[in-house]
């Protein structure tokens, strides 16, 4: 039985059904038990546990073969990341006590990033749970490329991407949660000991102007790039309701500047089979399948 945390998003979701479709017995880890019945239909057994909850984790993962740790997002955490902290706390914990057979935590690029930034969530997971003695594998993948989601609505009104990225012809280490979701299910069912990293991003890199030119394509209008000017981040970040965004800024940092990077420049990195296109043609398509209905 294969302990799946985060199995309602995007890469938890294509985990999950990747090891159904091999005839591999999953728990799907829920907190809302509104969600349950779709799982259930597939197949899964059903755990309700909170990521804060150590005791209702550890009855999650007692019993299984393997779990997969999503860590939730938190993209505008208080000073010190005291969000992140109490997850690690109660996933550590319950992991040592459970002592599942292997674990599989997604994890980031930029975990090993010399600076502080909004990933040092992820390098603080990978810290903690270095010291369970428990076979652990952290999934590094790259910039989800269906961060994109984000630029439709510029992109489809105005013909502008407005790209904290920049310059807009670098290209960067990005991939399709679907890749993602493929991956951690085959690593799920290796055997290995100790620790390991596994860095993954797609079959090409990407700059803005390649995603500007996908928008182009899909929605069958020119698309051009505007860079946001460094400047201006803050303002705009707080506008939006952000309460500390240098984390997210400083991230932005390491990649426009390079020291949030793969190993070896990803030479060594697992390549996903994803296009950027496919993606872009994805989310077009279901954005106007919302805005029909």
């Amino acid at each position: 039985m294969y302990a799946i945390t985060g199995i309602t998003g995007k890469v938890g979701g294509a985990l999950a059904r990747s090891l159904l479709a091999e005839g591999q017995p999953v728990r799907a880890v829920l907190r809302d038990a509104a969600k349950a019945n779709e799982w259930r239909d597939l197949g899964c057994d059903i755990a309700l546990a909170e990521m804060e909850d150590a005791a209702s984790l550890t009855s999650a993962f007692t019993g299984a073969a393997g779990v997969f740790i999503l860590p939730p997002s938190e993209f505008d955490p208080e000073p010190g990341f005291p969000e992140a902290r109490r997850v690690i706390a109660a996933v550590t914990a319950a992991l040592a006590k459970a002592r599942p057979g292997k674990v599989v935590c997604l994890s980031t690029i930029g975990a090993d990033a010399p600076h502080e930034n909004l990933l040092t969530q992820r390098t603080l997971m990978e810290q903690s749970l270095e010291e369970i003695g428990l076979p652990v594998t952290f999934l590094r993948p790259a910039w989800f490329l269906e961060n994109a989601l984000w630029d439709i609505p510029s992109a489809r009104d105005e013909g502008v991407l407005r790209s904290f990225l920049q310059p807009a012809d670098r290209p960067l280490p990005m991939v399709a949660t679907q890749d993602v979701g493929r991956l951690a299910a085959a690593l799920l069912q290796e055997e290995w000991s100790g620790t390991r990293v596994v860095e993954l991003e797609g079959p090409a890199r990407v700059s803005p102007n390649d995603i500007a030119r996908a928008f182009a394509t899909a929605l069958e209008r020119t698309v051009r790039v505007e860079t946001v000017a460094r400047e201006s981040w803050e303002n705009i970040f707080r506008t939006q309701g952000m309460r500390n965004p240098l984390p997210r800024m400083r991230m932005l940092d390491g990649f426009n500047e390079g020291w949030i990077e793969f190993s070896e420049q990803g030479r060594s990195a697992v390549k996903g089979v994803t296009t950027l296109d496919s993606v872009i043609a994805e989310l077009i398509m279901a954005s106007r399948g919302k805005a029909a209905a």
